[in-house]
């Protein structure tokens, strides 16, 4: 019964985190979008996560007065995880795809594994094992096989721009931020944690916001902009969110952590609908290996 439950369990873990991550790549794709469409970085972002708290507000505010005195005394942990996500990692996000292309800033994404799992190690948050690491390592090598197409040239002659700077920052922002949700150690639904989040994180980045808004960044009102603040609202930012906590609530962030190995994946698939990008022999090669990487790295270690 306890085999068939934990299971049934893992199971609703890996799907809530291909969908987040499934959005998180479609996030990518709008970042560019709205560097395409002028919408600077920081007013994208605060835009963004306002817009969430609007629409989680009505079914959120109840259970968050109620938590008044548990959101006091974890302030510092919330307050950690609304500036390592919200702000950190979505803002420094967008900036960097002002400078690079967008497989190139997902394909960063195959760091955070590592990153969270270095952070759990270092904190002792939680255990890590050789299945994971494993894994890690595969899922890694399937990515830079799509990236360097299977040319060694490609792989030694990398070069680091601004914008794989800002997402280097970025990543090891989200590896804070999921080792740290571990750390939550009171009961609250999943929307409102993501609102409380939120609220820290819009603290944060009205201050940014106003700064490009002074600096003569306007913001141009129209359909295009209207489309791309309602998916990085409701996709990549309630469903992401309301997802990914679910998940490492249920598994943990090491072995969920994993899974963000599948944003260049979905991100390149995206790169070919809308820039007519080809699928070739090298695609498939890494898609094979990141598969086997997450699939390795959810076995567990049977002691004997």
């Amino acid at each position: 019964m306890n085999n068939t439950f934990e299971k049934s369990q893992n199971l609703k873990a890996y799907f809530m985190l291909v969908c987040a991550t499934l959005f998180w790549a479609g996030n990518f794709n709008m970042g560019k979008f709205a560097f395409i469409e002028n919408i600077s970085p920081f007013t994208l972002a605060f835009l963004r996560w306002l817009l969430v708290w609007i629409i989680l507000m009505p079914f959120t505010y109840k259970e968050i007065l109620s938590l008044k005195k548990i959101i006091i005394k974890n302030f510092k942990l919330l307050f950690l995880l609304g500036l390592s996500s919200v702000f950190l990692f979505t803002a420094l996000t967008y900036k960097a795809l002002n400078y690079t292309q967008v497989i190139n800033a997902s394909l960063f994404n195959t760091a955070i594994p590592a990153t969270i799992i270095l952070v759990c190690f270092l904190l002792k948050i939680e255990k890590t094992n050789i299945f994971q690491l494993s894994g890690l390592l595969i899922s890694t090598l399937g990515i830079l096989v799509i990236i360097t197409k299977l040319d060694l040239d490609i792989l030694l002659s990398l070069a680091f721009n601004t914008g794989d700077l800002f997402m280097i920052a970025a990543i090891i922002s989200w590896g804070v931020y999921s080792a740290f949700l571990k750390k939550r150690n009171f009961e609250i639904s999943l929307l409102a944690l993501v609102q409380i989040i939120c609220t820290f994180g819009l603290l944060m980045l009205a201050p940014a916001f106003l700064i490009e808004v002074n600096q003569g960044n306007s913001i141009n009102l129209n359909l295009n902009l209207i489309y791309i603040l309602l998916y990085v609202a409701v996709f990549p930012s309630i469903g992401s969110y309301y997802c990914w906590a679910g998940a490492v609530s249920i598994i943990g962030p090491n072995r969920s952590g994993i899974f963000l190995s599948l944003i260049p994946l979905f991100s390149t698939i995206f790169a070919m609908i809308f820039f007519d990008e080809k699928f070739l022999f090298y695609h498939l090669i890494g898609t094979v290996l990141i598969i086997l990487g997450l699939f390795l790295s959810n076995k567990k270690i049977i002691n004997v």
